[in-house]
C-alpha cells in the first residue's frame, strides 16, 4: 500500500517583508503536484490563490494582499497533502492611504486598486477608496449575518461611500461589541481628520502665497520697463515675439528630436505590451490550454481557468482582452457541446453521467442537461430491450446460432456458444454449436439482465436528478440547484411515464414470448413471433418466474413506488396461473405413460407399485410447484381466484380419472399387451412367500384381481394421502378432487368385481346341476346316502381355489369374492331343489346332507343373500320328523367335516370382514 503525500512545507520567501501587492516567491517541499493541485495560499491571514502561480513542487509565486496582520505565517494547502505548515514568516508594511481630498505630489496608481469588499482586484476609479477603518478603532471578528442587516435596514447600505449610507448599519456591522469609551474615542479621530483636511487645504495656500505675490511683482516690473522703452510700439508686443521665439524653438526641437521621440515612443508603447502580455499571460495563454486540457481529459482545470478568467475578465471594457476572452468563450462552447455529446452518448455508467452533468453545470450550459441525459437513457432501456427480443427470434430463425445479446445491445458470441465452437473446432468438426434449453428461458433472463442491470441506475440518477446532487458547489452558489430541483419536481410525472413505460415493455415481451393469448393483435405485431416455439414446461415456467420475481425484488429495492410494479405483479399472478395450469395438464399426460411401468410385482399389501408410483408422481408435481405458488409478499394467492380454483380442480379431478383409466385398460389387456415384468405365487405355501419368475404373466384373472387390489388401496390410502398433500399445499376444493375421484374408483372396483367373479363362479355354478344328476341320479329313486358326492367336493375345491388365489393376491379381497360365490353357488343350489318335483326319503336325507355340508362348510361367508337361499332350498325338501335320519344326516355331516378337514381350513373365520360395495 502507496503512503499518502507529506503536507506542504514552506521554508523559505523573498523577499520577507514589503507593502500590499508586493510581489514574493515562495520555495519549500511538497507544495503540489500542479495547479489544480493549489487549493490554498495565504500571507499573514489573507487569501492569495487567485494571484498565485505554481511553478514546481518547491516554488510558488504570488503577490501579498492587504492583510490585517503585520506579521504571519505562509500556508499552502493542496489536495493530496492538505494544509502546510511554515518555517519562516512575512512582515507586511503599512503604506499611509491617501484620501480623495488629500494632496499629493505623486501620482496615484489606479491599475492595482485592490477592493476589500470582494477581496479582487480591479481597475476602477479611485474615487471609490474608501479609509480601511475610519473610526480608528479595532472592528469586530465576529460579523453580523448580511442577510439580518439587509432585513433590519432595506434599501440602505452601511458602505459610507454609497449615497444610501447608513451609520447605524456601519456601527452593528463593524463595532456591535465596542465599548462606549472606544467609541467616543471614534469620534475624536473622525473630528481630527476632518479638522486635518481643512487645515491642510488652508496651510497649503498660505505657504504658497508669497510665491504668487513674488510672480505677480516681477510681471508688473517687467510691464512698466516695456512700456519705458517704448519697444512694443516699433517691434510689437515682447509676448508676442516671446511666443514667436518659442515657437520656433519647439519646431527646431521636433525636427531634431521627432525619430528619436518616435523610438521612445515605439519603445514605451513595445515594453507596455510585454508588461500587459507578461502581466495577464494567463488570459493570453488561455485559449491554448483550454485546448490543451480538452485534449488530455481535463475537464476540471478547464472549468477552474474558465471561472477564474471570467471572474476576471468577463465585464471588461478593454478590447484586447475582450478579443481574447472572446475566443475562450468559443472553446468552451465547443467544451459544452463535446461533453453533452459524451453524457448522450450510450451506453455509459452512473459515474460518468454525474460527472458530465456536474461539468456541464459548472459551465453554465443552456437547458437541462441532467434531463437530457435521463431521456436519453430511458430511450436507450427501450431500445435494449427490443433488441434483445429481436436477437432472439433472429437466433429462432438460424439468423445468430450461439449468439447472446451483451450490455451494449448487440449480438455477440456467448461465453458457452464460444466454447462450443472452440470443441469442435479442436475435435475437427465444422458442425455448429445449438444451445440447449427453451428459447424463451433464456430470453426472459437476457431481458430481466437488462432491466435489473440498467434500470437501477437510472432510477439512481433520477434522484440524484432530484435532491440536487448532481451538480457542484458552483451550481449551488448561483442558484441553480433550486431552480433545477423545481424542474424535477415539475418533471416527475414525465419520469413516472418512463418508468412506467419501461415496466409495461417488460410485461409486454414477457407476455409476447409466454401468454400471447394475452395481448392484442396489435402488440402481438410488435412482441410475438414466438410462434413456431414449443409449449414450455412446467420447470421452465418456475424458473422463468423465479426470474421475473428477482426482478421484481431488485426494482423494489430502489424504492420504486408500488403503483409503477403493479403491472409486474399482474404478470406474475398470470405466470403462476399459467404454470400450475401446464403442469397439471403435463402430469394428465405423463400418468398415462404409467401403465407401461406396471411390473405387476405385489407387496405385502396386495398391492402393485403402480398406485405407490402415481402418488409419487402427484407429489413431486405438488413439491414442483410450491415455489411458484407460495405467496411473495405482495402477490395475491391464486388459489382464492375463484376460476384458477374451478380450473384447478377440474385438471386435479381428470388426472384421477385418467390414472382410473389407464387401470381399467390395464385390466383387459391381453397376454400379448403384458410386459416382461411377471409374478407368480405359489398358492400351496403355507408361508404364502411370493416369489417372482421371469416366464409368468399374469392372467386375466390375476390381472383383475390386482386391479381391484389396487383400487381398494387407492380409495383407502392414496386418494386420503393425495387430499392432504393438496391441502398443505394450499389447493381449494380438495373434497371435491377426494370425492369424485372415490366415485370413479368405486365404479370402476364394481365393474372389476363383477367380471371377476363372473369369470370365476360361473364355471363352478355351471357344474353343479350336471353332477348332481350324474349316472342318472334321481331324487325319487335313490339309495341311502352314505356321503356327500363328489360334484360338492368339487364345489368346494373351486371355491378353495379361488380363494387362495385372491388371498395370494390380498387378504382384504377374500371375504368379498368368496361370499359372492357363495351367493352364486347357493342361489343356484335354491333353484336346484326348487325345480325337483318329488323326493324319495333317501333322497331328501341326501339333498338335506349335501346342503348343509355346503352350508356348514363356506358358514364364515355367508351373508343375508346366501343364508336366504340356503333357507330356501331346505324348505323345498321334506321335513325331518324320524330322529334317526336326523342322527344318520348328522353323523355323515361329521364324517364330511372330517374327511376335508384340511381343504376346509381356509374357510376358518377370517380377520378381516367382508367388504361391502
Amino acid at each position: 500500500m502507496s503512503r499518502g503525500r507529506q503536507p506542504p512545507l514552506v521554508t523559505g520567501i523573498s523577499p520577507n517583508e514589503g507593502i500590499p501587492w508586493t510581489k514574493v516567491t515562495i520555495r519549500g517541499e511538497n507544495l503540489g503536484t500542479g495547479p489544480a493541485d493549489l487549493i490554498g495560499l495565504s500571507i499573514c491571514g489573507h487569501n492569495c490563490l487567485l494571484t498565485a502561480q505554481w511553478m514546481s513542487a518547491s516554488k510558488i509565486v504570488c503577490r501579498v494582499g492587504p492583510a490585517k496582520d503585520d506579521k504571519g505565517e505562509i500556508i499552502v494547502t493542496t489536495k493530496s497533502g492538505g494544509p502546510g505548515t511554515s518555517t519562516v514568516s512575512f512582515k507586511l508594511l503599512k503604506t499611509e492611504k491617501i484620501g480623495i481630498l488629500d494632496q499629493s505630489a505623486v501620482w496615484v496608481d489606479e491599475m492595482n486598486y485592490y477592493d476589500m469588499r470582494t477581496d479582487k482586484n480591479k481597475s476602477i476609479s479611485p474615487l471609490s477608496l474608501r479609509p480601511a477603518n475610519p473610526l480608528g478603532i479595532d472592528t469586530d471578528k465576529v460579523k453580523v449575518a448580511q442577510m439580518d442587516l439587509e432585513s433590519m435596514f432595506p434599501s440602505m447600505s452601511g458602505d459610507f461611500t454609497s449615497e444610501n449610507f447608513s451609520a447605524t448599519w456601519y456601527l452593528i456591522e463593524n463595532h456591535s461589541t465596542t465599548s462606549f469609551e472606544q467609541l467616543r474615542v471614534a469620534a475624536n479621530n473622525l473630528r481630527k481628520q476632518a479638522n486635518k483636511k481643512n487645515e491642510g487645504s488652508l496651510a497649503y495656500v498660505k505657504g504658497g502665497l508669497s510665491t504668487f505675490f513674488e510672480a505677480q511683482d516681477a510681471l508688473s516690473a517687467i510691464h512698466q520697463k516695456l512700456e519705458v522703452d517704448g519697444t512694443e510700439k516699433v517691434e510689437g508686443s515682447m509676448t508676442q515675439r516671446l511666443e514667436k521665439i518659442l515657437n520656433r524653438a519647439s519646431d527646431t526641437a521636433d525636427t531634431l528630436f521627432q525619430e528619436v521621440l518616435g523610438r521612445k515612443d515605439k519603445a514605451d508603447s513595445t515594453r507596455n505590451a510585454l508588461n500587459v502580455l507578461q502581466r495577464f499571460k494567463f488570459l493570453f495563454n488561455l485559449p491554448l490550454n483550454i485546448e490543451r486540457n480538452i485534449q488530455k481529459g481535463d475537464y476540471d482545470v478547464v472549468i477552474n481557468d474558465y471561472e477564474k478568467a471570467k471572474s476576471l475578465f468577463g465585464n471588461t471594457e478593454v478590447q484586447v482582452f475582450r478579443k481574447v476572452y472572446a475566443e475562450v468563450e468559443t472553446r468552451i462552447g465547443s467544451l459544452r457541446a463535446l461533453l453533452l455529446d459524451k453524457l448522450l452518448e450510450t451506453p455509459s455508467t452512473l459515474h460518468d453521467q454525474k460527472r458530465y452533468i456536474r461539468y456541464l453545470s459548472d459551465l453554465h450550459a443552456s437547458g437541462d442537461p441532467a434531463w437530457q441525459c435521463i431521456v436519453a437513457q430511458h430511450h436507450w432501456i427501450l431500445q435494449l430491450m427490443q433488441t434483445c427480443k429481436e436477437s432472439f427470434i433472429q437466433r429462432l430463425k438460424g439468423g445468430a446460432d450461439g449468439m447472446t445479446l451483451d450490455s451494449d445491445g448487440e449480438l455477440r458470441p456467448s461465453g458457452i456458444g464460444r466454447l462450443g465452437h472452440s470443441a469442435s473446432f479442436k475435435s475437427g468438426s465444422t458442425k455448429s454449436w445449438t444451445p440447449q434449453g427453451p428459447q424463451q428461458v433464456s430470453f426472459v433472463e437476457k431481458l430481466a439482465d437488462v432491466v435489473t442491470g440498467q434500470l437501477p441506475n437510472f432510477w439512481k440518477l433520477w434522484i440524484s436528478y432530484v435532491n440536487g446532487s448532481l451538480f457542484s458547489e458552483t451550481g449551488e452558489k448561483s442558484g441553480q440547484v433550486e431552480k433545477l430541483k423545481k424542474n424535477a419536481r415539475q418533471r416527475q410525472s414525465d419520469f413516472k411515464k418512463m418508468i412506467e413505460e419501461v415496466t409495461h415493455r417488460l410485461v409486454k415481451l414477457v407476455r409476447g414470448a409466454l401468454l400471447p393469448s394475452s395481448l392484442t393483435p396489435t402488440e402481438l405485431q410488435l412482441y410475438g413471433g414466438w410462434e413456431a416455439q414449443s409449449k414450455l414446461s412446467g420447470p421452465s415456467l418456475t424458473q422463468i418466474i423465479h426470474t421475473v420475481r428477482g426482478s421484481h425484488e431488485a426494482l423494489a429495492a430502489l424504492e420504486i413506488p408500488n403503483d409503477l410494479l403493479q403491472v409486474i405483479q399482474e404478470l406474475l399472478s398470470d405466470l403462476r396461473v399459467h404454470c400450475l395450469m401446464v403442469t397439471l395438464k403435463q402430469v394428465a399426460e405423463d400418468v398415462k405413460q404409467l401403465p407401461e411401468k406396471e411390473d405387476w410385482v405385489v407387496d405385502n399389501e396386495g398391492v402393485t407399485s403402480l398406485p405407490a408410483r402415481f402418488e409419487q408422481h402427484m407429489v413431486q408435481m405438488l413439491q414442483s410447484l410450491k415455489g411458484p405458488m407460495d405467496c411473495k409478499p405482495g402477490e395475491v394467492n391464486i388459489f382464492q381466484l375463484e376460476r384458477t380454483q374451478d380450473e384447478a380442480s377440474e385438471l386435479c379431478v381428470w388426472i384421477m380419472k385418467v390414472f382410473i383409466n389407464c387401470l381399467e385398460q390395464l385390466s383387459t389387456k391381453t397376454d400379448a399387451d403384458v410386459d416382461a415384468s411377471h409374478m407368480c405365487v405359489d398358492v400351496v405355501s403355507p408361508d404364502l412367500f411370493r416369489s417372482v419368475h421371469e416366464d409368468y404373466r399374469p392372467s386375466p384373472e390375476q390381472r383383475l384381481l390386482l386391479i381391484l387390489s389396487n383400487c381398494h388401496y387407492l380409495e383407502k390410502h392414496t386418494f386420503l394421502n393425495l387430499a392432504e398433500h393438496f391441502e398443505r399445499h394450499g389447493f381449494l376444493g380438495t373434497e371435491k378432487i377426494t370425492r369424485v375421484s372415490v366415485e370413479s374408483v368405486r365404479a370402476l372396483d364394481a365393474r372389476l368385481f363383477e367380471s371377476y367373479v363372473e369369470r370365476k363362479a360361473d364355471p363352478i355354478v355351471g357344474s353343479l346341476e350336471p353332477g348332481i344328476y350324474a349316472g342318472y341320479f334321481d331324487w325319487r329313486d335313490c339309495s341311502p346316502p352314505t356321503g356327500v358326492r363328489n360334484y360338492l367336493k368339487e364345489a368346494l375345491v373351486n371355491i378353495i381355489t379361488v380363494h387362495a388365489e385372491v388371498f395370494t393376491v390380498s387378504k382384504e379381497l377374500v371375504p368379498r369374492v368368496v361370499s359372492r360365490i357363495v351367493e352364486a353357488v347357493a342361489e343356484e343350489m335354491s333353484r336346484l331343489m326348487q325345480c325337483v318335483s318329488s323326493f324319495s326319503r333317501n333322497g331328501a336325507l341326501q339333498a338335506r346332507l349335501e346342503i348343509c355340508a355346503l352350508r356348514d362348510a363356506v358358514q364364515f361367508y355367508l351373508t343375508e343373500e346366501s343364508d336366504a337361499s340356503f333357507k330356501q332350498a331346505l324348505e323345498a325338501l321334506p321335513q325331518l320328523h324320524n330322529g334317526a335320519d336326523k342322527k344318520l344326516v348328522e353323523e355323515l355331516l361329521n364324517k364330511f367335516k372330517s374327511s376335508m378337514h384340511l381343504q376346509l381350513t381356509c374357510f376358518q373365520p377370517p380377520s378381516i370382514q367382508p367388504l361391502k360395495r
